[in-house]
């Protein structure tokens, strides 16, 4: 079995960590903070839990001890400042760029073979500069926001069509952010059955692909922070299919050389999630519609990324 690390005992890390050990997903976790104690309160608080839940997961919080870390198969980075109220995933860079820097360096050392997965925000340019901080090849460093995204967008298309989320379809590609996100209603199916046909109203659909891509801001709004409980377990889901190698499409924010018409850039595409990371794009038809959305949000990104040159990071 693997051992997984999670750096970042905050809502979405320590949930990750709690659905990891539940679902007994690795044989060793680690969870990681720099706040003194809170991982290792965080890990008794699970372990509390084992007996009531039957799992058998081994886990250990540490302060700052990267050590603790060897030989991890798979590594989740949660780390840096949430978003408050107001706050755009952009607006984070600044703050959250040197963490998720000296986090990936701080996890090479100890597990160069590692499969790291970038969950801070903004989750695209944080993704972009991991992978050059490291030098590691593309497959070993990716970011998680179309799993999220995705689930959202089943979400709100179940309560829409009225039936069981688990029965919907469908994914969202393009930037993590709320006007870069795409939801592909062309490819969304309930049971194999696409949504336009079930659902005649376009403005009901029109309505889904906005609330998907603010969906992340309706929960800041309400909840006074990020949310974690579905950030979690998506990343937990992701880490899943790496360490089961289940070979699951996920949208994924994965470094393109081509892909979709796009170079030098890592942004939210399906990707085949296996023992190897991001093991394979999957290039699927786009609308002209999607198409456009796409560059519009491809051209997003990288005026973000074009923040980490200049705040010296890159």
């Amino acid at each position: 079995m693997a051992k997984v690390t999670v750096v970042g005992a905050g809502n979405v890390g320590a949930t990750c960590a709690n659905v990891l050990a539940t679902r007994e997903v690795c044989s060793e976790l680690v969870l990681l903070d720099i706040k003194e104690g809170v991982s290792e309160g965080k890990i008794l608080d699970i372990f509390q839990t084992a007996t009531l839940m039957d799992f058998d997961t081994n886990m250990v919080g540490v302060t700052n001890d990267y050590a603790a870390t060897a030989g991890s198969d798979v590594v989740v980075i949660t780390s840096g400042m949430p978003r408050k109220p107001g706050m755009t995933r952009e607006e984070l860079i600044g703050v959250n760029a040197g963490i998720v820097k000296t986090v990936a360096e701080n996890i090479l050392k100890h597990s160069p073979k590692a499969i790291i997965l970038i969950v801070s925000n903004p989750m695209d340019p944080m993704t972009y500069l991991a992978l050059k901080a490291t030098g590691l090849p593309k497959n070993q460093v990716f970011g998680m926001g179309g799993a999220l995204d995705s689930a959202r967008f089943k979400c709100y298309l179940s309560k829409a069509l009225g039936v069981n989320s688990n029965d919907v379809d469908g994914m969202v590609i393009g930037g993590h952010g709320d006007t870069t996100m795409i939801p592909l209603v062309s490819k969304a199916s309930v049971k194999g059955v696409p949504v336009t046909e079930l659902c005649k109203d376009k403005a009901v659909l029109d309505k889904v692909v906005a609330d998907t891509m603010v969906g992340g801001a309706t929960l800041t709004k309400l909840l006074g922070t990020s949310a974690w409980y579905a950030p979690g377990a998506a990343a937990a889901m992701v880490v899943e299919s790496i360490v089961r190698d289940q070979k699951k499409i996920v949208p994924s924010c994965v470094y393109l050389e081509g892909e979709y018409g796009q170079q030098d850039i890592c942004i939210g595409v399906p990707t085949v999630i296996g023992r190897n990371g991001a093991e394979k794009v999957v290039e699927v038809a786009l609308t002209a519609e999607e198409k456009e959305a796409f560059e519009k949000s491809a051209e997003a990104v990288r005026k973000t990324n074009a923040i980490l040159k200049e705040i010296n990071v890159l």
